[in-house]
């Protein structure tokens, strides 16, 4: 006990003391990087105390990152979003240590939301399928994935998110970098004539494909959209947001990106019914033609004449001809769609309980697929999933699990039209709707791919859960201080 004592007391001379042993190690092994070791001592307790005390920072910094990370391949097994999936880990770890610690860290009231309740709810039943999957080892990894995309997103802006200069630093971090990237990807687009073809080389590293980007983009465009209506029209940054918003529009023209380009419809559409308090709704009846359809295609099993003809499903490079393709459904990319949707189909029908597991879609969908659907490009080499998220999750978390998941999603547009109308000040009920056309927009996305467990996408969609938290908290606020006043 004595020995760390005195180590405390007399830190400056032990210190010195490391500082020369490492002198005469790098010496002897002749290794001079062994030098840097004393100052590697002092800095890391510095570095890690500043992390922990000031996780608001790695917040704002893991915002400012979405838009410009990277895949990075660490073994042949394990890959990262680099640097923003490190910056999650790193914050969730912080958070559940706090928390161990300071269990007050999160506040009251977003333990007792309906919505956090759901998000549990998503975690446990995630757990369970775990226990039953076909590769445990390939599920834990997807639930450890997925608990650190959470805690981020939807925990740090209950506990950071104060004011309203707060929700415009928030934008401006996901604003700014995502508009460096488009702008770059323009430039480099231009050399390519902004064909279709040229649109493969130009998100290199930032983004996948053409998919991810402008899924991304359109989400941000919908943040812009607040930004404008929100700032006074005497003020320079409006000038501004309305020059962003111009390039937006081109980008996202210029993506070639048909899903995106649904999304943004389907948005402004969802912002006009939660205005006109339509949602239940027009839920109601969606659920309704859902249902005949899929039974129709069911019946006598009519699904079968959408199979392709394997000769004439090819990729497009002119862009007219892809839009003709995909109305006559003679497009690759949604023939192969329709093919993992049948496997997909047929993967729920076998176990529709606990499913196959999180992350086993690709080890076992081809045993289920239907060969009259099949097209040349089913061999799948970059191991893509079923390309639809709401199938996916059923067929991997089982009934249940979509169930659980349909519930947390329409709960958000739910609160999302409810908050738009309570809410008295204008700004935050402009975020509410804003935050509603996003989640429809990322609904929308993802019923054709299949993007909330990537970083770009799914960091949008738990950020919009902390909002619609944050948002509901503003609006006890409100109607105390009403309650105070009167």
């Amino acid at each position: 006990m004595q020995i760390p004592f005195w180590l405390h007391k007399n830190s400056f001379i032990f210190s010195v003391i490391i500082w020369l042993v490492a002198i005469v190690v790098g010496i002897i092994f002749q290794q001079p990087l062994i030098w840097l070791f004393p100052f590697v001592w002092v800095l890391i307790p510095l570095i890690i105390k500043g992390i922990v005390q000031h996780t608001d920072f790695l917040f704002w910094l893991l915002l400012l990152t979405l838009p410009l990370s990277t895949e990075w391949q660490v073994t042949s097994t394990l890959s990262l979003n680099f640097p923003d999936e490190v910056i999650m880990l790193l914050i969730s770890s912080i958070l559940f240590f706090k928390w161990l610690i300071q269990p007050q860290i999160i506040p009251i009231y977003v333990w007792k939301h309906p919505l956090f309740f759901l998000v549990i709810l998503h975690i446990c039943w995630i757990a369970v399928t775990c226990i039953f999957s076909v590769n445990p080892i390939l599920s834990i990894k997807f639930l450890l994935a997925k608990s650190w995309f959470i805690l981020p997103f939807v925990l740090m802006p209950t506990i950071l998110i104060r004011t309203q200069k707060d929700v415009r630093m928030m934008a401006l971090c996901l604003i700014i970098p995502m508009f460096f990237v488009l702008v770059q990807a323009i430039i480099r687009h231009a050399f390519y004539q902004f064909s279709f073809e040229g649109i493969k080389k130009i998100f290199s590293p930032f983004f996948r494909n053409h998919v991810n980007y402008s899924a991304m983009l359109v989400c941000i465009m919908a943040i812009i959209a607040a930004m404008l209506v929100l700032t006074p029209n005497k003020r320079n940054s409006k000038t501004w947001l309305k020059g962003i918003m111009l390039v937006c529009f081109i980008g996202l023209g210029l993506s070639y990106s048909r899903g995106a380009w649904l999304a943004m419809l389907v948005g402004i559409i969802v912002a006009f019914i939660l205005y006109k308090k339509w949602l239940w709704q027009i839920m109601l009846g969606g659920f309704l033609l859902t249902l005949v359809f899929a039974l129709g295609l069911v019946q006598q099993n009519k699904y079968l004449k959408l199979e392709p003809d394997f000769q004439q499903t090819i990729f497009h490079t002119n862009f007219k001809d892809h839009l003709v393709a995909t109305v006559t459904l003679k497009d690759v990319s949604n023939a192969e769609r329709i093919y993992r949707w049948v496997a997909g189909v047929n993967m729920v029908l076998d176990k529709p309980i606990v499913g196959f597991g999180p992350n086993n879609f690709y080890d076992n969908y081809k045993a289920y697929t239907n060969s009259g659907f099949k097209t040349w490009v089913s061999s799948n080499p970059d191991h893509s999933s079923v390309h639809n998220y709401f199938l996916l999750t059923s067929l991997e978390q089982g009934l249940p699990g979509l169930v659980i998941f349909l519930l947390l999603f329409f709960a958000m547009l739910g609160y999302a039209q409810y908050l738009f109308h309570q809410l008295q000040s204008r700004f935050y009920a402009v975020i509410a709707l804003t935050t509603g056309a996003i989640i429809a927009m990322v609904g929308t996305v993802n019923f054709l791919s299949d993007l909330i467990e990537t970083d770009k996408i799914g960091s949008i969609f738990w950020l919009s859960i902390g909002m619609l938290i944050v948002l509901t908290h503003q609006l006890t606020i409100e109607k105390q201080s009403i309650a105070h006043h009167s």
